[in-house]
């Protein structure tokens, strides 16, 4: 059954993430990868969410590694930034990791936060 909520969860997230990644980058004409940047600081947010909820196992399959799993994008965040670099925008390469790590973790957190406080 964890396996189903799983893939329920990652049905809807993955095709979330392309279109909320599309979506963001149609907007914006700068190299910097703001669409997958945006998918990964608010599945980050959402999971640190739901992280701190009493919850149980099949919520957290279904939302935590599922959604969240299939919203949130590492290879693609690897990729993006291997290719800024090869093109010569290694300080845009740079501020992609630092404010990718630091937006993600930060997310996380406020998410736990509030979660806590509700």
């Amino acid at each position: 059954m964890t396996v189903l909520l799983v893939a329920l969860g990652a049905a809807v997230g993955a095709p979330l993430r392309y279109l909320a990644d599309r979506l963001v980058q149609s907007r914006h004409e700068s190299s910097f990868p703001w669409g997958t940047f945006t998918v990964n600081v608010v599945g980050s947010a959402l999971l640190g969410f739901l992280a701190a909820l009493p919850a149980g196992e099949g919520f957290t399959a279904l939302g935590g590694i599922g959604f969240c799993g299939a919203l949130t994008t590492y290879s693609t965040f690897g990729y993006e930034t291997l290719r800024l670099a090869e093109n010569g925008a290694r300080t845009l390469a740079f501020l992609n990791v630092a404010a990718s790590v630091a937006a993600g973790l930060g997310a996380a957190y406020c998410g736990m936060a509030l979660a806590s406080a509700i």
